[in-house]
């Protein structure tokens, strides 16, 4: 898709302008702002950033911008990983930080429908006295809409599924301005096809959100946090196959390699063990939490570990995961004169020790530095990987592990990415993942977006 010529750019700003007065911004400086996210890609800055308050905020840019084949890339709180808020060719970009209003509450059906801006942590803040809590936790303080458009997950994953099982249904803005709701808010439905889960996930290339209706969960009444080390990232990884087949239901089960625990330490101030170490915690009232701990205690005893420590303390668990959720900045902190490349990818449990030996073997091999912590319940791992800043020949060196990251998961069975999404960095890699099954994706694109104006220059399709 070609970048659109000066003289249409300018009318779709000035109309737009006319229809938004100060929430239209062409500002370079705010521009740039909406351009940002957290990778070491190129920032490709749109041509106007509109403020929507509203659905009607919504629906009235995008005719606008449909007239004019003006593409548009949805704005939440610029916390993607891999270019997906970029605009490649222009465009306009809808911030939907002031649309982050609760719309209605139902907690006797245990859901609430929501604006697209709101972010996790308000929404928990606001259900905070009503005995339920929206699970889904990817570290970032991400808005609902944004992770619906990633189809995010994170720590407790393992347990309360990713933003596939959240969103029940979803009300969205499509390519030709048309307003859509994709379900109602029953718990399950055999009626149509299922428009709200091919809309999660889709990272804005078919619909933007503008209400989520998302399930909750009750609060638990104990939580208990535990920590364990062993001597080799296989010990940790057997111990949470042999626990989940035990039936052990965790919230969350973290791993953290040596290197990634050395960083923790010094960025956090713990002084954990600087081993292969799982972070786990478990939910459920005081007897079923002590039995779940005791279980897992003893299994992971049988794989060599002898320090496992728990507590139900909640000063002592939030200083454990926010260390958890500060990693990549532990990551950045312990590598002070490099960029950090962050990446993932994901595998079934069963290839979770070899995927990971095989990395940590590549990253040796290539004298790379690169700690790795992963959601080992799901077999989603990370990994930061640092290089000289502004070196172009390290640079590409990253770019090729990640390729063999990825082609490596791939090969046992997972896919290029667990979390983070396709956008730009990724796209060589779904195809190489998914095969023809991309070419029906982009038959779907077409059918909903013909002028291809939905974040165009993300998934890979073929005139991208």
């Amino acid at each position: 898709m070609a970048r659109l010529d000066q003289k249409t750019v300018d009318q779709v700003c000035k109309e737009l302008e006319t229809a938004f007065g100060n929430r239209f911004s062409n500002n370079l400086s705010v521009r740039d702002t909406h351009s940002h996210n957290e990778t070491k890609l190129r920032h490709e800055v749109p041509d106007g950033v509109v403020y929507a308050l509203s659905k009607d905020d919504v629906v009235k840019t995008v005719k606008i911008c449909a007239r004019h084949k003006m593409p548009i890339i949805g704005f939440g709180v610029g916390s993607s990983l891999e270019g997906q808020l970029n605009a490649p060719v222009g465009g306009i970009s809808i911030d939907f930080s002031k649309m982050d209003q609760v719309v209605s509450f139902s907690p006797e059906d245990m859901t609430i429908t929501v604006q697209p801006g709101i972010t996790r942590e308000t929404l928990n803040s606001w259900l905070r006295d009503s005995g339920l809590f929206f699970p889904i936790d990817p570290g970032a303080n991400a808005s609902i809409g944004g992770m619906a458009a990633t189809r995010a997950s994170g720590t407790s994953a393992v347990r309360y599924g990713t933003m596939r099982e959240a969103v029940l249904s979803a009300e969205a803005v499509m390519a030709d301005g048309s307003l859509i709701h994709t379900a109602s808010r029953a718990k399950k439905s055999a009626a149509g096809y299922d428009l709200t889960r091919l809309l999660v996930g889709s990272e804005g290339t078919l619909g933007l959100f503008t209400e989520l209706t998302i399930r909750l969960h009750p609060i638990p009444e104990v939580v208990s946090s535990g920590i364990c080390t062993f001597a080799s990232i296989g010990d940790a990884c057997n111990t949470v196959i042999e626990s989940i087949q035990c039936a052990i239901p965790f919230a969350r089960v973290e791993l953290m390699d040596e290197f990634m625990v050395k960083a923790c330490n010094a960025y956090s101030g713990l002084t954990l063990e600087p081993r292969p170490t799982l972070c786990v915690e478990f939910h459920g009232d005081e007897a079923s939490v002590a039995s779940q701990a005791a279980t897992f205690s003893e299994i992971a005893a049988a794989h060599g570990s002898t320090n496992f420590q728990q507590s139900t303390d909640p000063e002592k668990r939030a200083q454990l995961w926010k260390a958890r959720h500060s990693a990549l900045w532990a990551a950045e902190a312990s590598l002070p004169e490099c960029d950090v490349f962050s990446t993932d990818a994901c595998v079934p449990i069963s290839r979770l020790a070899d995927c990971v030996t095989e990395t940590q073997k590549d990253l040796k091999e290539h004298n790379l530095i690169g700690p790795i912590i992963g959601h080992v319940g799901d077999g989603n791992f990370h990994v930061f990987v640092g290089y000289p800043k502004d070196n172009e020949a390290e640079e590409k060196r990253i770019y090729e592990f990640t390729q063999r990251l990825s082609e490596r998961a791939i090969s046992m069975g997972g896919t290029c990415t667990g979390e983070h999404g396709i956008g730009q960095r990724k796209t060589k890699y779904l195809r190489i993942e998914l095969g023809k099954a991309v070419d029906f994706m982009w038959t779907i694109k077409q059918a909903l977006d013909p002028d291809n104006i939905l974040n165009p220059g993300k998934y890979g399709f073929p005139d991208n």
